[in-house]
């Protein structure tokens, strides 16, 4: 048994670089829906929200996140 070790080190790399971007683009969106502390928006409860472009940014990361693993299950069905 002959092992492709060039075509091994690419499956990792790009495996790699495919989690650790997909993992980047999930916190970007966590990060826009969360609030912040209410001590440093100086207690008023409505500065704590995020903003519509933040909110707007976080759906989008989540909706590239729910693609890519669309395409995953895609690539492993078909």
């Amino acid at each position: 048994m002959q092992i492709d070790w060039a075509a091994l080190g690419q499956v990792f790399g790009v495996s790699l670089v495919v989690t650790v971007g997909l993992v980047g683009v999930f916190t970007l969106g966590i990060v826009g829906t969360s609030r912040k502390p209410a001590e440093a928006a100086g207690g008023d409860a409505a500065a704590t929200e995020p903003t519509a472009v933040a909110r707007t940014g976080a759906y989008a990361c989540f909706a590239l996140c729910a693609a890519a693993v669309g395409y995953g299950i895609y690539l492993i069905v078909a």
